[in-house]
């Protein structure tokens, strides 16, 4: 008998090394919204847990933020921006129809060339942009990137609806990515992502380019989103911590999008997980859609509950229907 040994090449691990934020200096508290919204503080706060929500000014872009975000997560990873391979910007609040808003990052960093370049998977941009950046960087020569989650949402807001409009801000998060050999169970562990456009319908922005030249607005079936969100945030996260060879009490924290309260408390009820070990910045962030996820992780490892090793499950949803999760281990050994 001829046995023959075929050694399959390993995969590069993916660290997360360093993260940043960004939050615009506006800020709108529950009680200074319109009063033609005929709603309250104590109505918003029982339903939502949103307390306020930084908005942009009217000099602001979603550039203007994630190029900022992208700052403080190069000093925290402690390096330099033209070390940087990859830029990938989720955001569905562009500053143009094209170029992406990921080439303005690349270019005001002084970056050298390589790939940059948008994702558009509204609350669920960042997870999809940390699976791509990741898999780019496994099958290529680059070695490091920047995934940004980065929303004006503000400007595609209809403040005349109570159902949207307190339930969203602005700002940006950042992450960066680093290939590494020989760093087995560090970083990015497994990551999933899915979508059903079956349910496009019952979260959409209306008019846009397909259809006339007014901006489109955000519309919501809140009730059929609220049921969706909880079924699928809770089986994408068990599949993905299966996936990377682990239980749900190996999590040491979980980070799901921050939509609102009631989703990540059904969320905790569901997976028996405890809620103080969920991240959760809704009172003070609000749904800030792709950039929720990585401004939450930045407040949490600014604020020394995250650190590094430890083991953060993520989490979202967006219109779509589109969600996804991942899992990693943060930071690299020392």
């Amino acid at each position: 008998f001829l046995i023959i040994f075929i050694k399959s090449k390993l995969m590069d691990n993916i660290l997360i090394t360093g993260v940043g934020s960004y939050l615009p200096d506006k800020i709108i508290l529950n009680d200074s919204l319109p009063s033609e919204l005929n709603t309250s503080d104590e109505w918003i706060r029982k339903r939502t847990g949103i307390t306020q929500r930084h908005i942009v000014s009217e000099n602001e872009l979603t550039s203007t933020m994630a190029i900022e975000a992208s700052k403080k997560a190069l000093i925290n990873a402690n390096l330099n921006s033209k070390e940087i391979d990859l830029v990938i910007l989720a955001t569905t609040t562009p500053d143009n129809t094209f170029p992406a808003t990921a080439v303005k990052v690349q270019s005001e960093l002084n970056m050298k060339t390589g790939p940059a370049f948008d994702i558009q998977a509204v609350c669920a941009g960042f997870i999809y942009a940390l699976k791509v950046a990741s898999s780019i960087l496994q099958t290529s020569n680059l070695n490091k990137a920047i995934v940004i989650g980065s929303e004006s949402f503000s400007k595609i807001l209809d403040w005349n609806d109570r159902s949207t409009s307190v339930l969203f801000g602005d700002g940006a998060g950042a992450v960066i990515l680093e290939k590494y050999k020989d760093y087995n169970n560090w970083g990015l562990l497994s990551s999933n992502f899915y979508s059903d456009g079956n349910f496009s319908n019952i979260l959409y922005t209306d008019n846009g380019p397909g259809t006339d030249s007014k901006v489109g607005k955000v519309r919501m079936n809140g009730k059929e989103v609220f049921k969706h969100a909880v079924d699928k945030l809770s089986s994408c996260l068990i599949d993905v911590i299966k996936d990377a060879n682990l239980s749900i009490e190996d999590i040491n924290y979980l980070i799901p999008h921050q939509a609102n309260n009631r989703i990540i408390d059904s969320l905790s009820k569901k997976l028996n997980f405890p809620k103080d070990k969920i991240i959760n910045t809704v009172d003070i962030h609000a749904n800030t859609s792709a950039a929720s996820i990585p401004l939450a992780f930045s407040h949490a490892v600014e604020n020394k509950i995250i650190k590094n090793g430890d083991i953060i499950a993520m989490n979202a949803i967006g219109g779509g229907l589109s969600w996804g999760a991942s899992v990693i281990k943060f930071g690299k050994p020392n």
